[in-house]
């Protein structure tokens, strides 16, 4: 297989360029979303009155984002990924407007329209990670989305680092206090519009035929398309989705209920955010390190490990309530999951051809974000009635599946002799 030395200096400019565009766009949505997050269950509860319905704004955006992720998987490939991620983005702008508009007036109802749009802005910004993937070589492809992912680093330190400040900005205008981290939203999500329409040129959706036909060997290019039903039955599809689906599912499930676990022994809030802290720089710190590994080691490997270091994560979070263990098991959890969400990201791209890119990457998001509004709805269920052990119980269930499944298919590919760490796209079994 060629190396990434070997494309044309104008495409591995290009492909540079792209992924840098898209980790800026990752950071300022990222912050926005977070910076909204932090208000979020506040705003749902003084708009309607009941606590009760303090979760509700953050399931609306969980649920929003679901069927984006597939509209946009459909629509990019119709109007290519420069316009479709701008128009996602258009769509976060004009939502984070309205969510100003409803705690000014105090109306649950515009608020929730709102939200729907920050789900679908999510959804677009989640999948330009597959963008980056397209555009650089395959062997190159791992890093590639590691730096897209890594720009969720930079969201979740400076958005909540956001809303002190902007609340006040508010209050200066006249505004509700609680409208503030939603107005500085706007001004993140016209940012990276302006950025995304300026910066994504030439076109990735051409770039990455150009690239294609330098790796006829992993890319398929002069492939057709093949249909939904036909890649669902390729063993490397299957695991690439099986472990980032599953892997959300568990850290969902897990890192939401831990605040109320830590709250039921008495931490206060400093210590419940350290352990958050821990779990956030697992998620993202080391995210350039798990695409150079996929890279190297092979995308089979990166799961296996990540899934491991979940199973480790779910046995030590429920052995002590302090600090420190749990910290170190939220750790596990959030590089676990990396690991699997940068791998199976890079083994996904490393299976369909340029036709096909889009419509699976935006169905398998859809899998991703279904799983993470029932991820967490379970998980309340699950601890409400069987406690904290039982709840990191099913998540250590749902992580051997990964492990099973990943080895399988690991071994079978080893005992076939493959040495190389993508597969033909042609014939495979």
């Amino acid at each position: 297989m060629a190396a990434i030395e070997s494309l044309p200096l104008d495409l591995q400019r290009i492909g540079r360029r792209t992924t840098a565009v898209l980790f800026a766009g990752q950071s300022l949505v990222s912050a926005a979303a977070i910076a909204t997050a932090t208000v979020m269950t506040i705003v749902g509860e003084e708009l309607s009155g009941n606590p009760a319905w303090a979760g509700v704004p953050f399931a609306a955006v969980q649920l929003a984002a679901a069927p984006f992720a597939l509209v946009w998987g459909v629509a990019w490939d119709r109007i290519g990924r420069r316009n479709g991620l701008t128009a996602g983005l258009l769509l976060g702008l004009v939502g984070m407007a309205l969510g100003v508009m409803a705690i000014e007036t105090g109306s649950m109802a515009v608020f929730l329209v709102g939200l729907i749009g920050l789900g679908g802005a999510r959804a677009a910004i989640q999948l330009a990670r597959f963008i980056a993937a397209e555009v650089n070589p395959p062997l190159a492809r791992g890093r590639a989305i590691s730096y897209v992912v890594l720009g969720g680093t930079v969201g979740a330190v400076g958005g909540p680092a956001l809303v002190a400040p902007s609340g006040k900005w508010a209050l200066a205008l006249g505004l509700p206090e609680l409208a503030g981290p939603f107005g500085i939203s706007v001004i993140l999500m016209g940012l990276a519009m302006a950025l995304t329409w300026s910066g994504l040129r030439p076109e990735p959706m051409a770039v990455s035929r150009q690239v294609a036909a330098l790796f006829p060997e992993s890319d398929g290019a002069t492939g057709t398309a093949r249909s939904m039903a036909e890649l669902g039955r390729l063993p490397g599809v299957v695991v690439a989705v099986v472990g980032m689906v599953l892997a959300q599912m568990v850290m969902v499930m897990v890192m939401g209920i831990t605040s109320l676990h830590m709250r039921g022994h008495e931490h206060h809030l400093g210590s419940i955010s350290l352990v958050f802290a821990a779990h956030t720089l697992g998620m993202y710190a080391f995210s350039i390190l798990s695409g150079r590994l996929a890279d190297q080691w092979g995308r089979g490997p990166v799961i296996l490990a990540g899934a491991g270091m979940m199973l480790a994560s779910v046995a030590l979070a429920p052995l002590s309530a302090a600090v420190i263990p749990l910290a170190v098991a939220l750790f596990l959890l959030g590089w676990g999951w990396n690991l699997c969400f940068v791998g199976g990201s890079a083994l996904l791209a490393d299976h369909l051809t340029p036709p096909e890119r889009s419509r699976a990457q935006g169905l398998n998001d859809l899998l991703i974000g279904l799983v993470s509004a029932a991820g967490s709805l379970s998980s309340g269920v699950v601890y409400a009635s069987m406690g904290f052990v039982t709840v990191n119980v099913v998540g250590g269930a749902f992580v051997l599946v990964v492990l099973t499944l990943t080895g399988w298919w690991f071994m079978k590919r080893s005992v076939g002799g493959s040495r190389r760490i993508t597969e033909p796209l042609a014939g495979q079994q």
